[in-house]
């Protein structure tokens, strides 16, 4: 028998389709397993309502979970909606490594709204930077210009 932790490890590395350097565990996407009698449950949740790239992910948490010789479904979990405070500070440093800013701050849950005064440039550390557009390639990225080294980036939107 395969235990939860086994499945919960392999279906992690379960990588995103938009950022393939992220795993679903680096995003916070992959919320837990659970048991409904003989059949496994992972649950996920989306970074955004109708993000397209949960079907890739649905299908390869599936077919991992085939590997497996598990017995077990995919279900989407909407509430609490996902925030990018559910990613893992690795996952963070590998967006860094990859060209895309990672998301900053903390999001606003009622009170005063936080605000993002600068994304530094994961390419040259510069904070010198400007919002081009506030959609990126996906729509959970803005597409932004480092002054310094004149450089596009995309970054991470904290929500």
């Amino acid at each position: 028998m395969v235990t939860d932790t086994a499945i919960l490890e392999a279906v992690g590395e379960v990588a995103d389709p938009e950022v393939p350097v992220l795993t679903i565990a680096d995003l916070g996407v992959l919320r837990g397993v659970r048991h409904e009698g003989d059949e496994v449950v992972v649950m996920i949740t989306p970074t955004y309502s109708g993000c397209p790239a949960m079907d890739v992910i649905r299908h390869e948490v599936e077919l991992t979970l085939d590997h497996l010789g598990v017995d077990g479904r995919v279900e989407t979990v909407l509430s609490p909606a996902w925030t990018t405070e559910w990613m893992s500070a690795a996952g963070k440093a590998k967006l860094v490594e990859y060209g895309i800013a990672p998301p900053t701050g903390r999001r606003a849950v009622g009170g005063p709204v936080m605000l993002s005064l600068t994304v530094r440039c994961p390419l040259c550390g510069s904070s010198d930077t400007a919002e081009l557009s506030r959609f990126g390639s996906t729509s959970c990225k803005s597409l932004w210009r480092c002054n310094s080294c004149r450089e596009p980036f995309d970054h991470f939107k904290a929500l």
